[in-house]
């Protein structure tokens, strides 16, 4: 029967013969546990993995944004949490929670588990944690779930169920006044903005409300709260955004402007009627957070010098493209900045306006009352402009007004939704431009998708192995000389992060975009005007030897800028 940590990952072949001698040897010459020489070379899951069948104690899984119930975190006081190194998950039932123990071997540990929750009638059931997820686990005493649950036990002092009082309008108002709920929602946008989300979701489930914060792209679960608490949390958003509190049936859509950690956050409101109640949906803005410059978004070499020389064109389009939460509005706001210096007069079209930029006149559009980009257009070009932002071509005549501005001596920056940058000019005749107008007005075409960024404060390199050598080599394969010259080698090494406290234990932290640009080269007029073929502006492309996304990932992943995985995930 194995005797320690060693043998059992000897005997399971995680380890060598050899690698077993020389940590055997470390703990004969060096004062160090056993489990600190096995953490500080091999991966944590697979020491801990060890450790559970050791110790006979079920390790957990638990989801990177496994979230603790306020309720359930209460059981275990942050200060003995803190000491002891064990923290409750989730409610077995009315007598028994399961607590993760990063020490079970350790009677004083458990003695004080037991000790905790003795005086609250409770018994537990262990299981065993990492330490990396113990750390994440805690973060939860001191931020989001702490705040919100001190809310909630003056909230419960005041109702017992909110629900029973959701038909009474009278009721949901009183309580949607109660200082308790306002605490909660608020607490739940202060965490929001200072985690850098872009969108909260809260969300009725069956049992419990959801609350979910998207950062950097991806959702992630932040809070669980009782459902009884629900109806009130969604009439107190209603209230603030000017929404009618007794329509639940219909969607409604709304705004307001809170100042949050000294700046001022513009919030987009969406509701949205389900089986379990009302969905709501909120778009955080800062407008006045800045405009990021052409680097920053992740523009470099070639392309960098292609956008900034189409930006000194007297006339003429530049169209960004992608799907919808691409980055694309941000581009333009950055192309906007660029460009905005004393002499020039700069308008834009937005729905709705999201970043104020001062010396650009922004306009939002309002289609309700008949404002639309095409109305609002033609007012533009009676402003005397000489560059001009479309938010985006929806529609047959917004496209064929954006074509005449670029021809009429203006320069243009809208967007369209395609899947890459060679598709914008069938687009464009797609949506009614005549194709001999196209050559003259458009100057420049970029297509883009949004990666996140590695953590700068975990990220580490190693060797590139298999299957990623093969996708890095058959890329560089297909790149111009010049890029295949500059990354081509036999040896790669790429980039990945474990999380830390900085990154909030993610990996990532921020995002940059993958560009591709494709510009209107005397050969693409004559194929445009002979008649639109993407094969033969694909062969254009590779004559102007455009750098695809995938292509441009791919140098970033080399780069230490992001991972392999991330492009793979975002490029086809």
């Amino acid at each position: 029967m194995p005797l320690t940590l060693i043998d059992i990952l000897l005997n399971d072949k995680k380890i060598s013969i050899a690698d077993a001698d020389a940590f055997r040897n470390e703990l004969r010459t060096k004062r160090i546990t056993e489990e600190d020489s096995l953490l500080a070379k091999l991966p944590e899951d697979l020491v801990f993995e060890a450790k559970s069948k050791f110790y006979g104690v079920p390790l957990k899984d638990l989801e990177e944004d496994f979230i603790v119930p306020a309720e359930v975190l209460s059981q275990i006081p942050e200060d003995a949490a803190k000491m002891y190194k064990f923290i409750p998950l989730a409610r077995v039932d009315d007598d028994t929670i399961e607590v993760g123990v990063v020490n079970p071997q350790d009677v004083k540990v458990l003695d004080a588990l037991r000790f905790t929750l003795t005086s609250k009638n409770l018994n537990a059931k262990i299981f065993l944690i990492t330490r990396r997820q113990f750390d994440m686990l805690f973060q939860q005493y001191s931020s989001l779930h702490g705040e919100v649950k001190e809310a909630l036990q003056h909230l419960e002092e005041d109702i017992a169920d909110i629900d029973a009082m959701a038909g009474s309008k009278t009721d949901i108002d009183e309580l949607t006044a109660n200082a308790p709920i306002a605490r909660v929602v608020a607490v739940i946008f202060k965490h929001a903005f200072e985690g850098r989300a872009s969108d909260i979701h809260i969300e009725p489930l069956d049992k419990n409300t959801r609350v979910r914060f998207r950062v950097d792209g991806i959702l992630h679960s932040s809070l669980m709260l009782p459902k009884s608490i629900h109806s009130a949390i969604v009439s107190r958003i209603k209230i603030l955004t000017n929404l009618k509190i007794d329509e639940s049936r219909i969607p409604q859509d709304g705004r307001f402007r809170s100042r949050i950690s000294g700046s001022i956050i513009d919030f987009r409101v969406s509701t949205f009627p389900t089986i379990n109640g009302e969905k709501v949906v909120m778009r955080l803005l800062d407008p006045f957070a800045g405009i990021k410059s052409l680097e920053d978004l992740g523009f470099m070499g070639e392309r960098l010098e292609t956008i900034k020389h189409s930006l000194e064109m007297p006339y003429g389009m530049i169209l960004v493209t992608g799907p919808t939460g691409s980055g694309k509005s941000t581009t333009l706001q950055s192309l906007l900045g660029t460009v905005n210096k004393e002499g020039v007069n700069l308008v834009s079209l937005e729905d709705p306006v999201e970043y104020n930029i001062e010396g650009v006149n922004q306009s939002p559009v309002r289609p309700e009352l008949g404002y639309t980009y095409a109305s609002g257009l033609r007012s533009i070009l009676r402003q005397d402009p000489d560059i001009v932002m479309v938010g985006e071509i929806r529609d047959q005549e917004t496209a064929q007004l954006t074509v005449h501005a670029a021809l009429t001596g203006h320069v243009v920056l809208t967007t369209l939704h395609t899947n890459n940058a060679i598709g914008v000019l069938p687009r464009l005749v797609d949506m009614g431009v005549e194709p001999y107008l196209i050559p003259s007005s458009v100057i420049l075409s970029v297509a883009q998708r949004l990666v996140r960024k590695l953590c700068n404060d975990c990220k580490d390199k190693k060797p590139a192995e298999g299957r990623a050598i093969e996708i890095i080599n058959d890329t560089i394969a297909t790149m111009p000389k010049a890029m295949q010259d500059r990354f081509k080698s036999d040896s790669y090494f790429i980039w990945n992060a474990p999380g830390c406290g900085k990154c909030m234990h993610k990996g990532t932290k921020g995002r940059m975009a993958i560009f591709e640009t494709l510009e209107m080269t005397p050969e693409l007029k004559r194929i445009v005007i002979e008649g639109i073929s993407e094969e033969k502006i694909l062969k254009e492309a590779e004559r102007q030897e455009m750098i695809t996304m995938k292509q441009d990932g791919i140098m970033k992943v080399l780069q230490g800028f992001i991972s392999l995985e991330e492009v793979l995930q975002t490029t086809i």
